[in-house]
C-alpha cells in the first residue's frame, strides 16, 4: 500500500476544522494534505497564507492548481494510481478548491477527503465525484 494512503488513513475520523492541519483534531482539505505531506516527506514546502472559504472565487484564480504545480507532478487524469492528489472543481463555472488522496482504484475506487460537516472520511469515487476531478497530481519522491 501506497504510503500516502496510509497516513491519509490515519487521519480518517478527524473533524473539520477550515484552515486547520492537526491529526485527530482538526483539518479541511488542504489541511489533510499538508499534514499527509509532513508525515511522508517532512516539512511543508512554503506557509500557507490565511484563506477564507470562498477565497479565490471572486478573482476566478486557480491559487490552489498553482500551488500544487508548485510542488507536486502533475500526472495525465487516465493514469490512476493509490496516492494520487486529486484537485476537484466543485461548479462548473468555480475554480478548483477541493482535494482528496486516491486510496483505491478500479471498481472500488475511493479516495480521502475533509470534508464539511463530516470531517476526514474515505468515500467512493463514484462519477458523480469523478466527473469533477480537474488535474491530477503526485507527490514528488523526496524534498
Amino acid at each position: 500500500m501506497s504510503a500516502v494512503v496510509t497516513a491519509a488513513r490515519g487521519w480518517i475520523g478527524t473533524p473539520y476544522v477550515h484552515q486547520a492541519s492537526c491529526r485527530g483534531a482538526g483539518c479541511d482539505c488542504l489541511g489533510l494534505l499538508r499534514g499527509v505531506w509532513r508525515e511522508v516527506l517532512g516539512a511543508e514546502p512554503e506557509t500557507v497564507p490565511a484563506y477564507t472559504a470562498d477565497w479565490s472565487e471572486a478573482g476566478g484564480q486557480e491559487r490552489l492548481w498553482a500551488a500544487a504545480m508548485r510542488h507536486l507532478h502533475q500526472k495525465p487524469l487516465a493514469e490512476a494510481a493509490a496516492g494520487d492528489v486529486l484537485l476537484f472543481r466543485m461548479r462548473d463555472e468555480g475554480v478548483a478548491k477541493h482535494l482528496g488522496l486516491q486510496a483505491e482504484i478500479g471498481p472500488a475506487a475511493s479516495f480521502i477527503h475533509a470534508y464539511s460537516g463530516r470531517g476526514v472520511v474515505e468515500s467512493a469515487l463514484t462519477p458523480p465525484w469523478a466527473r469533477r476531478i480537474v488535474a491530477r497530481f503526485v507527490f514528488p519522491e523526496r524534498i
